[in-house]
């Protein structure tokens, strides 16, 4: 029996979106899902207990760089993830892939592995399919994902259709690498950058090695809206239903929403907190750059419509007065609205949902928020 079990609620009427839940070892989490990204074993300005008070049930680790420090073996020594970062749900650990393919000039692919060197200090490593399972076991998340190539955008149609049955060829090898199936499960990624044919071959291939879980990956990596969507509309029909579908990449508002209306499970991104620490608040009604002189008077929240902690006791003058003068308080409170706000979002995606209603909803956010660019080129009212 797998380890991870999907289990469906409720199908919405209007959409492709499904209501659901994904039980794991360390606790089940609801679906569709944000999960907030915890790169170096901690989910940047936040601590465990403020992650559950707004709402976080699953977390993400990074493989590459938990790899370079302080190294797997020493996170094992100390219980795993969980133990040493101190949290008691769900994690999720990528594969590194995505990292290690983002060091261009700095590493190397062959049919073995990937060999690169470290933007930390130079030195020179390699790691495989069966490396980067070791790491994974070592760090004891939840889930792990398969190693694969991530191709940037845009990519010849050879060079593509290489790749994937190259990472068809890793995800075996992974499946077979892992040492504790009885307390860790792998998903599969899917492959085939924006072509069509690629996306379906890669489809089938993955998903008769018969993972637990589903990712849909080399999507968010510089293509425009509209050709993200169309991608992803190529490979949602061959994902099975009666197992979890995840996206890499993906954590704008607009984005989760469209992804949840296709039958997407579960997303990830560094976006809301990498803005945060740059002083943009994501909002009902669009982005609030919070350094802009306008708001030095503005004693109102964030966002009105928010009840986090941080737009129930702070201003936006307040805020902005924090980043003109370099005090960490800044980067915490807006990363803690950042959070609260996409984790809430879900929260209403799902209840949207249970009452058949996503589409209202959709239209209803948007109207506020402001109408993504890509919605021109899409049928906004089947979609």
């Amino acid at each position: 029996m797998t380890v991870i079990k999907y289990e469906l609620i409720k199908e919405c009427s209007q959409t492709k979106a499904r209501l659901g839940k994904i039980h794991t070892p360390h606790g089940s989490f609801d679906t569709p899902m944000f999960m907030p990204v915890g790169t170096k074993a901690t989910v940047k300005a936040m601590t465990p207990e403020e992650l559950k008070d707004i709402g976080s049930q699953i977390i993400l680790g990074n493989t590459y760089h938990l790899y370079l420090r302080p190294g797997h073996e020493l996170i094992e020594e100390a219980g795993g993830l969980h133990k040493f970062m101190n949290w008691d749900r769900p994690i999720l650990t990528d594969s590194g892939g995505f990292q290690v393919f983002s060091l261009g000039g700095l590493r190397s692919i062959k049919e073995q592995g990937v060999e690169f060197r470290s933007h930390i200090d130079g030195s020179k490593h390699l790691i495989t399919p069966e490396k980067s399972i070791e790491i994974q076991n070592s760090l004891g998340s939840d889930i792990m994902m398969a190693f694969d190539e991530c191709v940037p955008y845009p990519s010849d149609w050879h060079y593509t259709k290489a790749s994937l049955e190259r990472t068809t060829r890793w995800a075996k090898r992974c499946k077979d690498a892992n040492k504790n199936p009885d307390r860790q499960g792998i998903f599969g990624i899917i492959q085939g950058g924006m072509y069509k044919d690629l996306r379906e071959q890669s489809a089938k291939e993955i998903i008769d090695l018969d993972f637990p879980g589903y990712a849909i990956g080399g999507l968010s990596v510089g293509e425009p809206g509209d050709v993200l969507l169309e991608a992803l509309d190529y490979t949602m029909p061959f994902m099975p239903k009666d197992k979890p579908r995840y996206f890499m990449g993906a954590g704008s508002p607009d984005y989760l929403i469209e992804l949840a209306i296709r039958g997407v499970d579960m997303a990830d991104c560094v976006l809301p907190t990498r803005i945060a620490r740059n002083g943009t608040a994501l909002t009902t009604r669009g982005k609030v750059v919070i350094r802009n002189a306008k708001y030095s008077r503005d004693f109102t929240p964030l966002d009105p419509e928010c009840d986090c902690y941080t737009c129930k006791n702070y201003s936006k003058a307040y805020i902005r007065h924090l980043f003109n003068v370099d005090e960490i308080l800044g980067a915490r409170l807006t990363t803690i609205h950042n959070l609260y706000f996409l984790l809430k979002l879900m929260e209403n995606v799902r209840e949207s949902i249970k009452d058949d209603r996503l589409l209202e909803f959709r239209r209803e956010f948007y109207e506020k928020y402001g109408y993504p660019k890509y919605m021109n080129s899409l049928d906004f009212k089947t979609n």
